[in-house]
């Protein structure tokens, strides 16, 4: 029955729908412009300090805006962190870390931000680069149709429109390295780098991309002033990642993560400066994946509850954030595992795979000049203990003081001054893998068959303690990254779990301890018959480096003849080997798995072998 207190509440409900509307009407939300450049960190931007970098107009914004001093991305590469970027979540959390992998996720419980926007009013446009390396979803459906046109756009407030610009991608630093307009003799190398003249060259080739894409930043500010909407929108630039020449994108340490962030914000919107006046400098951590859910916030949207940021910036901006978290996992045909914590001084990183060097030749990669001649510089025996470091494996710790090392040279993770740090970095890593439960500790095909047996996806497994152990994976890889001799027997015993990740990590502790783990041969030869391709890949490479070569080029062998789910891992295997492809040329060529994990990405092994009979 329709009551007085009914008419009443109805009454009240109108009355607070015609304030919010009437304040809307007052307190107009801001129009957002996020511009995005590919592939350059910090130390090719000139308001970052360097004297050779050409960047006037990034610098421009700069001087208009605010610099945030420590902004980084969550992977040092493109499509995973486009995948956390449009999800607010971890792609290490929700299993799409892999490089363009387009594994799904639950898509009713994990929207895509733009969703968030649209809900709120907002027109939204990204006609350029998506990238989001997520399966069961189109990467254009979660965005209005159209391009980025500002005089349409006056007609069609509040906007949100991301700008991506590829002139800076590492793609531009490929082919020709003559004739650039910037002077090689005044670029800053790196010190790893040799200092060789294409080497050189090839900086000035990227130094003239990025100065290219700096144009287009300006040109995109320059549209929008003409066009009068400069007055309430804010500009957001950053880059994606960092790079672009070799040990730099891809790479856990600054120059692949350590990213320049600037935000302009129109005295319209004061109230949100992040710092007293345009100009300043912001010295708070900002995370990429602090990111989308900033952008809601300030656009008044509603910020879904799956999403793991800050929000950084406007009056519902949450405490500051003590440290960055980043990942690095399969890049393109070459596996590798890592985590990374930076604060505002420390970088600590922790191998999951030390048996691989940092500069496993990766097709893309090779395709610079700078990278070539540097590989060929280290082969002829010229590099020094520093330059020659990247093509030697990995320690299982890294700690590095970027006050006064910021291309991480000087590793003080043994240094007894900074044990302190190393532990509470340590912890700080176990605790985030914990709280966003890290999906990286089963190998890449291992993960995508339990997921796929499970009849989940690949969030839901590793949310689900009876199917992704994850404390006792990472107590299993903890034992195994020790390289102790004493922790055989516990290997051994972890090689008959029912868990294969679990009997994995014991695979790979057993592999580390080298001649140590030589009374473990019998235990390793049954890991032969294991019914995870991983832990036969591994034990397989054990037995080999134990001396026992023929049966390890015979497991290798049958896994790719029988089109091994883990191929991929399998040629990486044969690969770090060293013996070359001759042995396996006839069954590499031949194999085509059904499930691989890296679609594509086994024919880069399969181009690099001789073709049978030649």
């Amino acid at each position: 029955m329709y009551t007085l207190r009914n008419s009443r509440s109805m009454v009240m409900l109108l009355a607070l729908g015609a304030a919010l509307a009437a304040r809307a009407a007052v307190e107009p939300r801001p129009n957002i412009l996020w511009i995005v450049s590919e592939d350059n960190n910090i130390q090719w931007v000139g308001c970052y300090g360097n004297p050779n970098a050409d960047t006037p107009r990034i610098d421009a914004l700069a001087a208009e805006g605010f610099r945030y001093t420590h902004c980084f991305a969550n992977t040092p590469v493109c499509a995973p962190q486009r995948s956390t970027w449009i999800t607010g979540v971890h792609a290490i959390s929700s299993g799409t870390h892999p490089m363009r992998s387009r594994y799904a996720i639950p898509h009713d419980r994990i929207p895509y931000y733009p969703d968030q926007l649209r809900a709120a009013g907002y027109r939204s446009l990204n006609p350029g680069k998506t990238d989001y390396n997520i399966g069961g979803r189109s990467d254009k459906g979660a965005w209005d149709a159209g391009r980025v046109d500002f005089e349409k756009l006056k007609k069609q407030q509040p906007f949100f429109a991301v700008v991506n610009i590829a002139d800076s991608h590492e793609s531009r630093a490929h082919g020709d390295v003559e004739k650039t307009k910037h002077d090689p003799g005044k670029v800053k190398l790196a010190p790893y780098h040799p200092d060789l003249p294409e080497i050189r060259k090839n900086y000035a080739k990227y130094q003239d991309a990025v100065k290219r894409m700096d144009g287009k930043v300006g040109d995109t500010l320059d549209k929008l002033a003409k066009a009068g909407l400069d007055s309430n929108t804010i500009v957001i630039y950053n880059s994606d990642h960092g790079g672009v020449m070799a040990r730099s994108k891809r790479f856990l340490v600054d120059t692949g993560l350590h990213c320049p962030l600037v935000v302009r914000i129109p005295e319209t919107f004061s109230e949100l400066y992040p710092a007293e006046k345009p100009g300043d400098s912001v010295g708070r951590i900002v995370s990429f994946i602090d990111m989308p859910k900033t952008w809601l916030a300030l656009a008044g949207a509603e910020t879904p509850e799956v999403m793991q940021g800050k929000i950084f910036l406007g009056p519902q901006a949450e405490s500051a954030r003590k440290a960055h978290y980043a990942f690095r996992g399969r890049m393109d045909e070459r596996c590798d595992n890592s985590r990374a914590v930076r604060d505002q001084r420390y970088l600590y990183i922790r191998n999951f795979m030390p048996f691989v060097p940092r500069g496993q030749k990766l097709a893309y990669l090779w395709k610079a000049r700078a990278t070539q001649v540097w590989d060929g510089h280290h082969r002829a025996g010229k590099t020094d203990a520093v330059s020659g470091r990247f093509f030697t494996n990995k320690p299982v710790e890294e700690l590095y003081d970027t006050l006064v090392d910021p291309y991480s040279i000087h590793n003080l993770a043994e240094s007894r001054e900074h044990e302190a740090v190393l532990q509470r970095m340590r912890a700080q890593l176990r605790d985030w893998q914990l709280s966003i439960r890290d999906a990286g500790l089963l190998p890449e095909a291992e993960m995508v068959k339990r997921a796929s047996v499970s009849k989940m996806t690949i969030y839901d497994m590793v949310r689900d303690d009876t199917v992704y152990p994850l404390k006792a994976l990472l107590a299993a890889s903890d034992l195994a990254l020790q390289k102790s001799p004493q922790n055989r027997k516990a290997l051994e015993a972890l090689l008959d779990h029912s868990d294969s990740g679990l009997r994995y990590w014991g695979c790979v502790g057993l592999f580390l301890l080298g001649e140590g783990g030589i009374d473990a041969e019998p235990a390793l030869r049954k890991a032969l018959d294991d019914d995870s391709h991983d832990v036969v890949a591994m034990a397989a490479w054990a037995l080999f480096n134990l001396g026992h070569k023929g049966i390890a080029r015979k497991t290798l062998n049958d896994l790719l003849e029988k089109h091994s789910y883990a191929s991929l891992k399998v040629a990486n295997v044969i690969d770090a080997i060293g013996e070359g492809f001759g042995d396996y040329q006839a069954a590499l060529a031949h194999c085509k798995p059904t499930a691989e994990p890296a679609l594509g990405y086994l024919s880069r092994f399969q181009n690099r072998i001789p073709k049978a009979g030649k």
